[in-house]
């Protein structure tokens, strides 16, 4: 390591050492949000009160401001950071022992490791190189900064493929590590997640995040040229597979907005801010609703039937076929849209998103954010099965419930919360006609 580096980089944390030390282990007095819903919802998925679902929040905020900042300033000895199991301690790794002070003068628990984040990340793009050839044992690999090697996984009986796999990809063995994994990831698509609309051909994905002129979403959900429905447009530009990312120019009277649908009510988008490793994460769709995890792993690769996504974040945050292509959150922080995973509600998973800065600066769109925070819940009513009356918007309907709509019947197949654009007749996936 240069000494100028080394040197740059200890004076410019220097001064402002302690107070981020105090940031990083006491409660921060402004949170990225407080809504109720967002808290309870993280309480139930994080085995956590609200209160601390709110304290995390705060020094998760903290922590990914501190991380961008030292990541800037470490250059090629920065090495990857986590946060712990709480949220509240983040660990920068760095290749050389001179920096440690550096990094604790930020208030962060240094740690050294052999390989700089720039060398998983290239070693892993040899391996996204040769994602053609992957073995079909082999369901995806990722950089793990916490043990500081690349990860490939691999199901029963395919470690050893998957090790002369990465050897054939030119990976030194000391930077690779192989894991048993029973994942089967599949995109999810067809349904909806968040804000539902109709794709070309007449399935259904969900709205990611809301940017000007339109929103983006999943890459799966379509191809560029296609027209959407509910709210109408065209897809501008897709990636499917390599990436998995497309976004949509809204027709004239659609206004794209800085909410997520929190199934009820709605939480404002602030920023995109990048959340580390640790990090709280939650999710919209209307599958499944609201439910949060904890990022685990950037930088990941998983092989769909339709190819291999690179450059996916990997979480354990549930979800099932139809949230594709919805909202990732952290606090009012956009992280991403939902690509695919393995799993379900009921006895969890391991799903992917894509994160949003991606997309953004791919087709160079602007996220729309919220100004005044929305968060006060759309009011609804709630229908028992077998009974419903007439379709109205804003109402949540069990699965079985019954309902008329132009003078016809339909059953509900499954629970959900209704919107403008999801009558019966729109929405197949959603009502069968009696």
């Amino acid at each position: 390591m240069n000494r100028k580096l080394i040197a740059a980089a200890t004076a410019a944390v220097t001064a402002a050492g302690l107070a981020a030390a105090v940031a990083l282990t006491t409660s921060a007095t402004a949170a990225g949000t407080t809504d109720p819903a967002m808290l309870a919802a993280m309480a139930r998925d994080l085995n956590i009160s609200p209160e601390q679902a709110r304290e995390r929040l705060d020094a998760e905020k903290v922590a990914g401001q501190t991380d961008a900042t030292l990541k800037s300033q470490l250059g090629s000895a920065y090495a990857g950071s986590w946060l712990d199991g709480t949220g509240r301690t983040l660990t920068v790794a760095v290749t050389d022992p001179a920096l440690t002070n550096a990094v604790r003068s930020r208030g962060a628990v240094a740690t050294t490791a052999r390989h700089s984040a720039s060398a998983l990340d290239s070693a892993k793009t040899r391996l996204d190189a040769k994602a053609t050839t992957a073995p079909g044992a082999v369901p995806g690999w990722y950089v793990d900064v916490r043990t500081n090697k690349v990860t490939v996984l691999a199901r029963s009986g395919g470690e050893a493929q998957a090790r002369a796999w990465a050897a054939e990809a030119g990976l030194p063995g000391d930077i690779v590590a192989v894991e048993a994994s029973t994942e089967n990831p599949r995109p999810l698509i067809d349904i909806i997640g968040g804000n539902a609309y109709t794709i070309p051909g007449g399935g259904r994905c969900s709205i990611g995040f809301a940017v000007e002129g339109g929103f983006v979403t999943a890459g799966h959900c379509g191809s560029a040229g296609g027209r959407t429905s509910n709210p109408g447009g065209t897809i501008q530009g897709s990636s499917f597979p390599g990436n998995d990312y497309a976004w949509v120019r809204a027709d004239a009277g659609n206004t794209p907005r800085g909410l997520v649908n929190r199934y009820p009510g709605t939480v404002p988008v602030a920023g995109s801010q990048e959340a580390p490793v640790g990090a709280s994460v939650c999710r919209s769709g209307s599958t499944t609703g609201w439910h949060c995890g904890t990022i685990q792993q950037k930088n990941a690769s998983v092989t769909y039937a339709e190819g291999t996504i690179t450059g996916l974040t990997r979480t354990n945050a549930c979800a099932e076929p139809g949230d594709s292509g919805g909202s990732w959150l952290t606090g009012d922080q956009a992280q991403g849209v939902t690509s695919g995973g393995s799993g379900d509600c009921r006895s969890g998973g391991t799903i992917y998103f894509q994160p949003v800065t991606e997309i953004l600066q791919a087709y160079g769109l602007r996220l729309v954010t919220s100004g005044s925070p929305t968060t006060q819940p759309t009011t609804t009513t709630t229908t028992p099965p077998g009974g419903g009356g007439t379709w109205a918007a804003y109402t949540n309907y069990a699965s079985g419930a019954e309902v008329t709509y132009d003078g016809t019947s339909y059953r509900a197949l499954q629970s959900h919360t209704s919107l403008p654009g999801w009558e019966p007749p729109n929405t197949p996936a959603l009502w069968q006609q009696l």
